[in-house]
């Protein structure tokens, strides 16, 4: 039979190794609700990111297609009328 001071110093052990698992654990827990939180706000930059290349990609093809009136040139047309 193993002695009682013996027995003892196994039983604090555990302890003190649960108590340290449980730390880690709520460090783990509060990195993750961190990180959560910062993918949100990225994800919600890449959104209007996104948005901000589309409307670019559809304003210079809009341009290439010349599907924008040239105001200048409506402008010279009525005045030489």
């Amino acid at each position: 039979m193993l002695p009682l001071f013996y027995s003892l110093n196994i039983f604090m052990a555990t302890i003190i190794l649960l108590k340290d698992l449980k730390d880690i654990r709520a460090e783990k827990e509060r990195e993750l609700k961190y990180y959560s939180e910062k993918l949100e706000e990225l994800n919600r930059k890449m959104f209007f990111i996104h948005k901000e290349i589309e409307l670019t990609n559809f304003i210079i093809d809009l341009i290439e297609k010349e599907k924008i009136v040239d105001l200048r040139k409506i402008l010279n047309d009525s005045s030489n009328t």
